[in-house]
């Protein structure tokens, strides 16, 4: 029932927050995570298509090459996996799960962006956007994907 009324209105739903975000903004993470991690080439091993991380038990072979189509759909069969993660989270779960699918869970869950989110603290920008470090030091194309993730995704 709350999938054919996701359908009717665009927007994904959860019985306990309500609408976490639209359609639109599903599309616009999707847009947002091909545009900063491109498609995948076989050198790139374990990651495949638009920076899944290979799993234990997954059924893909190094050397393998995801088609765009093939890679699309994985990466939102993911994104959507990741956003379920903080659904408790309501509006801020498209936000946090596309932080997860950068860093993974296990960072975000120990990140301050949760920390002030648990609090009752909106004011994340400044957190959130300080996760852009990559081997320990500032990446700035990393820094500019965060700024532009949060501008499109932060709801107020």
């Amino acid at each position: 029932m709350m999938i054919a009324i996701a359908a009717m209105f665009g927007s994904y739903a959860n019985a306990t927050t309500g609408v976490s975000y639209t359609e639109h903004e599903f599309e616009q993470a999707v847009q947002l995570i091909k545009k900063y991690e491109t498609l995948h080439s076989p050198c790139h091993w374990p990651l495949i298509g638009y920076g899944h991380m290979v799993q234990p038990g997954e059924h893909y072979k190094k050397g393998q090459k995801l088609t765009e189509k093939q890679a699309d759909a994985l990466l939102r069969k993911d994104l959507k996996k990741f956003a379920d993660l903080y659904k408790s989270y309501g509006k801020d779960s498209l936000l946090l799960g596309v932080l997860a699918y950068n860093v993974g869970p296990g960072r975000v869950n120990r990140s301050s962006v949760v920390r002030l989110l648990k609090d009752g603290n909106r004011n994340i920008r400044e957190a959130f956007e300080s996760m852009c470090r990559y081997k320990g030091r500032v990446h700035k194309q990393i820094r500019a994907r965060r700024i532009e993730e949060f501008k499109a995704l932060f709801k107020h």
